[in-house]
């Protein structure tokens, strides 16, 4: 049977996988993309969602910038405010499927089973629909879906009695019904709000002792020793936000014990200023309160808590969700072939990758979520493409031509 060969395959749709596709179709390389387009917004995100980050830091990144989020809402009659306006995650993902379409319209909509290296040179990938094909390229361009991270002793409850807040697209389900959140970032806030405003009755348990909250945008006619101060840049304000920001190749060179925790926690877990009103006075924040066992009871759940006091506390409830984030894993990327997978060396479990996103196995790229560790939290946000499409579309620009090695390098 003939298989397609291609130079370069995107495992992913989102806004990674497309910004790359975009600048690679720009530059000439002989590329295919694989995925289901905005699967992560549209499926493993809440109905009623805002963006947390500015719509002018919600770009998805072409070479020449025309395909930004303004442009599309000015063309399709979205209402669309650059700063201090949260964008709808409708919106968004309207916004990402029209960049689909228009940047690229060659997007092979199946999912992607299984990735083997093949003859030294090459992969093949294993897709869906039971077709092959054979790449001299990779690049892993998967969203944060991989990696939700449950706490143990919830992930022991069977599945009607908890669930992580990436499995819910609606959350009408649980109108009338109790529910706890499980967590303290905006994931688990927003989560709450959405409940209670579609008729749920909801607490929220954290362990810590209080809320962050974001402040709300800084006045865009401030002085320049205010700005100086304090810059307002993609991901916030502030000079290490801007650092974050903007210097993802200078993140990479920081120790990697000290990179591990920035990417974990550099910006959160915190609520977005505009989501404050809808929690205070309306929702029960119980604060400082670790659950330490879970336990199924009648039709629900019986949770105990242990509070900063080293009390313990009762709570029963009809449901758990565990707003409690993501923690990249490359063993729960289950299409890379196990012994391929094994080659890779990580950090902290995440892959680590080279200035050119290029893992220790030559020839195999990551991108996005999963390279926080590497080049800082910008990697976690759509704002963070633009840096990576450049350097990565540069970067196989010039190899295509040139034969590839899929052997593990040197570590160091």
């Amino acid at each position: 049977m003939t298989r397609d060969t291609v130079d370069v395959a995107i495992i992913g749709a989102g806004p990674y996988g497309l910004s790359l596709a975009a600048h690679l179709r720009a530059a000439g390389v002989d590329h295919r993309v694989f995925g289901e387009p905005m699967r992560l917004w549209r499926s493993h995100m809440p109905a009623g969602m805002f963006l947390k980050s500015q719509a002018f830091a919600s770009n998805i990144s072409t070479p020449e910038a025309h395909h930004t989020l303004e442009a599309f809402c000015k063309e399709h009659g979205y209402p669309y405010v650059s700063y201090g306006v949260p964008i709808h995650l409708k919106t968004f993902v309207a916004y990402g499927d029209w960049f689909q379409r228009t940047q690229v319209p060659e997007l092979d909509e199946v999912l992607v089973r299984g990735v083997s290296p093949e003859n030294g040179d090459r992969y093949v990938l294993s897709l869906a629909d039971g077709r092959s094909v054979t790449a001299r390229h990779v690049v892993v361009a998967v969203g944060v879906q991989h990696f939700a991270h449950t706490p143990d002793v919830l992930a022991a409850l069977p599945p009607q009695l908890q669930s992580h807040t990436s499995h819910h697209s609606d959350l009408s389900p649980f109108r009338g019904r109790d529910v706890v959140v499980v967590g303290a970032g905006q994931s688990a806030l927003e989560s709450a709000a959405l409940l209670h405003e579609a008729g749920a009755a909801v607490r929220v348990l954290a362990r810590g002792g209080r809320l962050q909250w974001n402040g709300e945008p800084l006045p865009p006619s401030r002085p320049l020793w205010a700005r100086l101060r304090e810059p307002e840049v993609d991901l916030g304000s502030g000079w290490a936000t801007w650092f974050y920001s903007s210097h993802a190749a200078l993140f990479r060179h920081l120790p990697s014990r000290q990179r591990l925790y920035r990417a974990r926690t550099a910006l959160g877990p915190a609520g977005a200023h505009w989501l404050k009103p809808r929690i205070e006075g309306h929702i029960p924040i119980h604060l400082g309160h670790e659950i330490i066992d879970a336990q199924p009871a009648g039709d629900g759940v019986r949770l105990v808590a242990r509070t900063r006091d080293a009390d313990a506390v009762e709570l029963h409830t009809e449901h758990v969700i565990a707003a409690t984030g993501y923690r990249t894993d490359i063993g729960r990327v289950t299409f890379l072939n196990p012994a391929l997978g094994t080659q890779v060396r990580t950090v902290g479990r995440t892959p680590h990758v080279g200035r050119t996103f290029e893992s220790s196995v030559n020839g195999l790229y990551f991108v996005g979520p999963a390279v926080a560790p590497t080049f800082g939290p910008v990697m976690r946000f759509v704002c963070g493409t633009d840096f990576a499409s450049r350097q990565l579309s540069r970067h196989l620009a010039a190899k295509v031509s040139r034969p590839v090695a899929i052997v593990p390098r040197a570590r160091g």
